[in-house]
């Protein structure tokens, strides 16, 4: 007896998400001990800054304005915020960007993907669907406002 095709499709779908989950587990723990190997080569206070400013950017706003909202629907804006900032490709051009600007690689840039494939590993945190709660875990909400 086969399993009714709906309950296969979400039991797949969970196995993505957790392979996906997985491999970006072991791009954290890859990135992460490149870095720590070469600690002392790390400008600590950018690589700091090049975590931090992600959430600064992309998800803090989203998030105070999700708790200061009463019934949890937010600006699109704030979900637009989170996937620019939350992306591979805008990330590696900001990284780019970063090395012409000072004329090389550095080891704090490994900051971006231990903070980008930590959200997605760890958190299971995707880019973020406008029609569902900006926080993880939250009541259902309604749309997001315009």
């Amino acid at each position: 007896m086969t399993a009714p095709a709906h309950i296969e499709r979400i039991v797949i779908a969970e196995a993505a998400s957790w392979w996906m989950r997985a491999e970006h587990l072991l791009i954290v723990a890859v990135v992460s001990a490149l870095a720590l190997w070469h600690a002392g080569d790390i400008a600590w206070v950018r690589f700091v800054a090049a975590f931090v400013v992600i959430d600064l950017i992309g998800y803090l706003p989203g998030a105070i304005a999700f708790h200061r909202s009463r019934r949890g629907a937010i600006s699109r804006v704030y979900y637009l915020l989170y996937n620019v900032t939350h992306n591979y490709v805008v990330a590696g051009a900001a990284v780019a960007l970063w090395a012409l600007a000072i004329g090389h690689l550095e080891w704090a840039m490994a900051a971006v993907p231990i903070h980008l494939s930590g959200d997605r590993g760890l958190f299971g945190n995707f880019a973020k669907d406008p029609a569902a709660p900006f926080e993880h875990g939250a009541a259902p909400s309604p749309a997001a406002a315009p």
